[in-house]
């Protein structure tokens, strides 16, 4: 992790969590169109509520000592794959929903009948739940409930609950009634219809029920939801929020989304500090002793940027990796950013938005009374395209260390950068790990947000795959949880990253397999439809350099290669 001095923001104490459990009762509709759509039960919680007065949510709350009472769980029916917080869970969101709408999860223990009017008639919802329902007999149905997905509130919220999302199918002949004190207007809704609700502000509801409704769209009915969540005990994602600034706006993010990963590294405390604007206006801090700017080159190939970084600080000096493009106006940037100190300058490949700007910064540099920084990285290959050539003033050691030393008003300051040879986007590519804050400056050979191209005869799948392992070794011995790409935001848990940016080349590689037996005299242009048929065909010319990578591999496993 990184040094707490290197922080950009002091460090606040979150609320800790309180433990909760929601249920999403589901049914499904007749459609206009003579078959079916999955529907969600909510409610709108008491415009005096203190806690989201007015909100759409489901009907849950908080987990009490009782749920969890060997008496509570000795009266419900469950699974044998339950554990006992499941079972707690399910006990929580079951007592819950009865005393919030009236519904009654539970069945006679004598013929497993399932709970009817009658039985809801006779429990008062103000009296202790589960004593009344084994006075009827009555069995807590722990075994329907599944879990969808675990939410805790982020970390800047005054309240935080902790809350697993649990789904089962409506009981037959039951219908809701609120109790009209905490919740009111029990509603079917079809998830999308809800969302468009929301959209024109005719159905408030917070960022964990929004999302939560997104994902429910993706089934049809509410058997194609169970089947999925029912294969295993865990949840399709856990999420704490993190929030940032988009155009001055807080805006939240789950931690599948590309923000996610830098604003864990720059607001760990979920403090909305951090802007998340592409801009190549100014530099962007990231923690005391790294700035990124970015580059005015977005496109196709680059996303929002390409970004070049500066390590270091007034007191060391810096050094900066992949100056970019020669942009004149984003040199000078970059050169103001450092006060003119730049100590040496590192690209970590050839490739002509990267390396083209080394040289000209150089320059700029000594024009202006500084001593000549170094260039260094690795020479371009003989493999290389012509608008990659790139020559530094020496070459960068597999493993060597590029450091930087000042003494500041804390006594001395040390950053240091340590080269790692990674070829395989292209022959001469290097990635730098700043050792004592675990940040990797993955270059183009991990990206956020997408899949770097391995273009042969430079660069080469084999090579590639390779590299990553390195890269997986060096961040587990030093600790490293963060890379900073040169396309895109931060990434954390770097090792997951590596690890699933992995499984899915060789995913890709099976359905390179696959093509190519499919048909055996095809061709690339042949291939590229069936290998790559999930991204948009605009972006075939530029998959077929990654297929051809992989064919080249591919054909170099085969006996007698």
């Amino acid at each position: 992790m990184p040094r707490q001095n290197q922080q950009l923001h002091a460090h606040r104490e979150p609320v800790k969590t309180r433990p909760a459990a929601t249920v999403l009762l589901m049914r499904d509709a007749p459609a206009d169109n003579g078959e079916t759509v999955l529907e969600v039960l909510m409610t709108r919680r008491s415009p005096n509520a203190s806690f989201l007065p007015g909100a759409y949510v489901f009907p849950g709350g908080g987990i009490d000592a009782h749920d969890a009472s060997p008496q509570s769980h000795a009266q419900t029916d469950h699974r044998p794959t339950q554990n006992a917080q499941r079972i707690t869970e399910a006990i929580a969101g079951i007592r819950e929903t009865f005393e919030e709408l009236g519904i009654l999860l539970a069945r006679h223990a004598d013929d497993g009948r399932f709970a009817d009017a009658g039985d809801i008639a006779a429990i008062d919802r103000n009296k202790p739940f589960i004593e009344q329902c084994a006075a009827r007999g009555l069995r807590l149905a722990a075994g329907d409930m599944h879990v969808l997905a675990h939410w805790t509130a982020d970390r800047t919220s005054p309240k935080r609950f902790s809350v697993p999302f649990l789904v089962r199918r409506m009981p037959e002949g039951q219908e809701p009634v609120a109790d009209e004190s905490e919740q009111f207007e029990p509603v079917w809704v079809r998830p999308a219809d809800a969302l468009a609700l929301h959209r024109q502000g005719k159905f408030f509801m917070i960022f964990p029920t929004i999302r939560t409704l997104d994902h429910l769209t993706r089934y049809a009915t509410v058997q194609s939801l169970m089947d999925v969540i029912s294969r295993d005990e865990e949840p399709l994602w856990n999420c704490c929020p993190r929030s940032g600034l988009v155009k001055g706006r807080e805006t939240r993010f789950m931690d599948h989304e590309p923000p996610f990963g830098e604003l864990a590294l720059v607001t760990p405390d979920g403090q909305i500090l951090h802007p998340l604007d592409w801009q190549s206006e100014r530099t962007v801090p990231l923690l005391k002793n790294v700035q990124r700017l970015t580059a005015p080159n977005p496109g196709v190939m680059t996303g929002p940027g390409t970004n070049s970084y500066l390590v270091g600080d007034p007191f060391t000096g810096y050094i900066a990796i992949d100056p970019g493009p020669a942009d004149v106006e984003h040199l000078e940037k970059l050169w103001r950013a450092a006060n003119g100190d730049i100590r040496q300058i590192i690209c970590t490949h050839s490739h002509p938005d990267h390396s083209p700007g080394a040289q000209p910064l150089q320059q700029m540099v000594e024009q202006y009374g500084k001593p000549r920084p170094p260039i260094l990285g690795l020479a371009s290959r003989p493999t290389a395209r012509v608008d990659s050539q790139f020559t530094p003033d020496r070459e960068l050691a597999d493993g060597e260390l590029v450091p930087l030393r000042g003494s500041g008003p804390d006594g001395e300051i040390t950053h240091t950068l340590q080269a790692i040879h990674t070829p395989g986007h292209a022959a001469n590519h290097v990635c730098l790990l700043l050792r004592e804050d675990g940040l990797l400056f993955s270059g183009d050979h991990i990206l956020n947000g997408s899949t770097t191209v391995v273009n042969p005869p430079d660069g080469n799948m084999d090579d590639y795959l390779d590299s990553l392992s390195t890269l997986d070794a060096v961040c587990a011995e030093f600790g490293a949880e963060f890379i900073a790409p040169a396309h895109g935001h931060v990434i954390e848990k770097a090792r997951n990253a590596i690890a699933q940016l992995r499984a899915h080349r060789l995913a890709r590689e099976a359905k390179v397999i696959k093509a190519m037996q499919a048909m055996p005299e095809g061709s690339l242009e042949d291939w590229v439809k069936i290998a790559y048929d999930d991204v948009p065909e605009r972006i075939w010319p530029v998959a077929q350099r990654s297929l051809q990578a992989h064919v080249e591999r591919i054909r170099g496993m085969e006996p007698g290669n």
